[in-house]
């Protein structure tokens, strides 16, 4: 099979720096000129390799830290990292774009507590002390809940959380003595402490005191050992078992490769548990304070960082 330069701009998209770029056009001659078809900046530019780029439309800027061009034909910014809702605004004004939408405390204060679609993620305290919300739905856009999002949210009586979140931060819920239904895509289990969801990143929040009703049935509060952990899963997420205190005993499937943070943190009946080769990386305080934490120590495959005072 015989590679065009349609195919060949497509692959050279992903290429990380510049003399990537450079030494295609210069190892094969015929594909000299790809730089030049570029219509927007596959990578951050510098003085130099601005130049390389002549025919640039759309500029991408990937870091907060990058270097900003205006000269030549550019008419519009495409913006990759992290702003704030008031920001997307401000530069959608201009014609640009943002990728990245948080919808912090303060946005939440001018815009209300409608969440905007093109949001992707719920910035710390967000709703924290909202008196007057009663009910959320969190767009599908979300994938992110920022720590304390929900705060003390005293009316709050519903929510509906989407399947692509794949973090919850933690006291996302606490406080929020109206909470008595969730409805939440991608449940996986329900035990005596924690609600579990999502796939292939297994998170969980703390069940809301009140809780009564998930996805239009009444709670059941299982003993966490009934439950296997699902083979699609691939990493637990942190603090993704922290406190579950009645789990004595788990499997973790040979698909997980990562434990995050704090993720059996205080699992203070924890007798028993595999460490599986196919882990390579661990989270701080992963295993503190947890049943099996003598045992473990003496797995020297296990950093020491694991057993160090993990705040929740």
């Amino acid at each position: 099979m015989k590679i065009g330069y349609n195919e060949i701009m497509i692959t050279s998209m992903y290429f990380n720096d510049i003399k990537d770029f450079i030494n295609l056009e210069l190892g094969v001659k015929r594909f000299q000129g790809n730089i030049e078809r570029f219509h927007f900046n596959p990578i951050p530019l510098n003085e130099y390799s601005r130049k390389l780029f002549p025919n640039i439309e759309t500029f991408h800027i990937y870091d907060e830290d990058d270097e900003i061009f205006n000269d030549g034909r550019i008419f519009k910014k495409v913006i990759w990292y992290r702003v704030d809702y008031s920001t997307h605004l401000k530069e959608k004004e201009q014609g640009n774009e943002c990728k990245n939408i948080i919808y912090t405390f303060e946005d939440r204060e001018e815009y209300g507590n409608v969440i905007p679609p093109e949001v992707k993620s719920l910035g710390y305290w967000c709703f924290c002390k909202c008196i007057s919300l009663t009910t959320i739905t969190i767009p599908t856009s979300v994938s992110e809940i920022g720590f304390g999002c929900f705060y003390e949210c005293k009316s709050l009586k519903s929510v509906t959380v989407p399947s692509p979140i794949n973090f919850m931060g933690r006291e996302c819920f606490d406080r929020c003595i109206s909470l008595t239904s969730m409805n939440i895509d991608n449940l996986q289990f329900i035990s005596k402490e924690r609600i579990f969801m999502n796939e292939p990143v297994l998170i969980s929040i703390k069940i809301p005191s009140n809780l009564k009703i998930i996805n239009g049935k009444n709670i059941e509060k299982k003993d966490i050992n009934e439950f296997i952990i699902p083979s699609s899963i691939t990493k637990l997420e942190d603090e993704c078992f922290s406190g579950c205190t009645s789990l004595t005993s788990i499997n973790i499937p040979t698909t997980i490769s990562e434990l995050g943070d704090g993720c059996f943190c205080r699992c203070s009946s924890l007798k028993s548990i595999n460490i599986l080769s196919s882990i390579t990386s661990f989270g701080y305080g992963c295993f503190y304070e947890c049943g099996c934490e003598e045992e473990l120590k003496k797995n020297k495959t296990i950093p020491e960082d694991c057993f160090k005072l993990y705040i929740e």
